[in-house]
């Protein structure tokens, strides 16, 4: 889900970081590709839920903060985007070109597997797990506004939590779900090298084990209760059939768990360099690439045996999905690939004359 690009450009998937930093940091390399694991494992866990309390309660607690936690990361390192030309490209090359090549292969795939042979194919309307090209594209675009604008996050939750009123927005790219996030990005944006290595300290490390094993407490016992929906952030309240309030106190609410959950999530990430750490130069391939699985699967018939609804079946779907989505990260893949989810696109893009290049900088001094 978050590429190459969003540790090391200001733009998505780009190679090298004009904004940053051109080394790569291996604590973000392995948290995106932790989270990327339990993106595919969440993924594989949806046909276990009606039949396992356990396993929907692992559920519920892994979306509390899985997406978030890879959101405040793409904040993280949006912070350089200003609108610059080389920038914008990279918007193009690295999230709009492979959404209309993702969100078409989706919807040609889901026309087999889903059996709707009629599946329109519509740019305006993510399918699965496409929103999430959109609504970064979306986010990066707005990143000037946000940097510029005093208390960008208390106003960034606001817009959450209107969103929440309004079923009519629909969806249309996803707004819904993008305005919802994005109390996440923005906070991304505001976020310091010095605030990640306050939750890596030990102390948080001991807390975070009491903290998840309350948490997945509370998600047990919300499982007959409450609907785990309210994590997708891609409904208006009413939608959820609560009254439309509901989504202005719930909106808050589920911000400050999810955070706290990303910190702990975040504190159990080691610093140094692993066998996986490579693997998180890669994992838009693994977010885009794990759906084909994940929704053949169910045709294919992998969930058919009764053993596979048991505490082994759940045991061997989890490996099963952080086997194929590590896979799916690994260099081999993201080299064959590139060319669809990467794109080297620059003759479609005119060169900046240095007399132009000169006067930006000279606007931006």
């Amino acid at each position: 889900m978050v590429s190459e690009a969003v540790q090391t450009a200001p733009a998505p998937a780009a190679p090298v970081s004009p904004g940053i930093s051109k080394k790569r940091d291996a604590f973000f390399d392995n948290a995106k590709y932790a989270a990327i694991v339990l993106v595919a494992v969440g993924h594989a866990w949806e046909p276990l839920r009606d039949g396992s309390r356990t396993v929907d309660a692992l559920y519920m607690l892994v979306y509390a903060f899985h997406m978030p936690a890879f959101i405040i990361v793409s904040g993280y390192f949006s912070r350089s985007f200003d609108g610059r030309p080389a920038q914008l490209e990279r918007l193009v090359t690295g999230l709009v070109v492979p959404y209309v090549v993702f969100e078409t292969a989706y919807t040609l795939y889901t026309r087999w597997t889903d059996q709707e042979p009629d599946r329109p194919v519509s740019l305006l309307d993510p399918l699965y797990l496409t929103w999430f090209l959109v609504a970064l594209f979306l986010w990066r675009l707005t990143t000037p506004l946000w940097q510029r604008v005093r208390a960008p996050l208390p106003l960034a939750l606001v817009v959450a939590m209107l969103a929440t009123l309004s079923p009519s927005i629909g969806n249309d790219l996803d707004l819904q779900r993008a305005l919802q996030f994005l109390p996440y990005f923005v906070l991304g944006l505001l976020l310091r090298p010095e605030h990640f290595r306050l939750v890596r300290r030990r102390a948080v490390r001991i807390v975070a084990v009491p903290v998840f094993a309350g948490a997945f407490v509370v998600a047990y016992w919300a499982v007959p209760r409450m609907s785990g929906s309210w994590f997708y952030h891609r409904d208006s309240a009413e939608e959820l059939g609560a009254p439309a309030w509901y989504g202005v106190v719930m909106t808050p609410v589920l911000f400050a768990c999810s955070l706290l959950l990303v910190a702990c999530f975040l504190s159990w990430v080691p610093g140094r360099r692993l066998w996986c750490t490579v693997l998180g130069a890669g994992t838009l391939y693994g977010y885009l690439l794990h759906g084909f699985v994940a929704q053949g699967s169910k045709f294919w018939g992998w969930y058919d045996p009764a053993w596979v609804h048991g505490p082994l079946g759940a045991i061997v779907v989890t490996v099963v999905a952080a086997v194929v989505v590590t896979l799916l990260c690994a260099p081999p893949v993201r080299r064959a690939l590139r060319f669809v989810v990467e794109p080297d696109m620059r003759r479609l893009f005119r060169r900046e004359a240095p007399e132009e290049a000169g006067d930006r900088a000279a606007v931006r001094g």
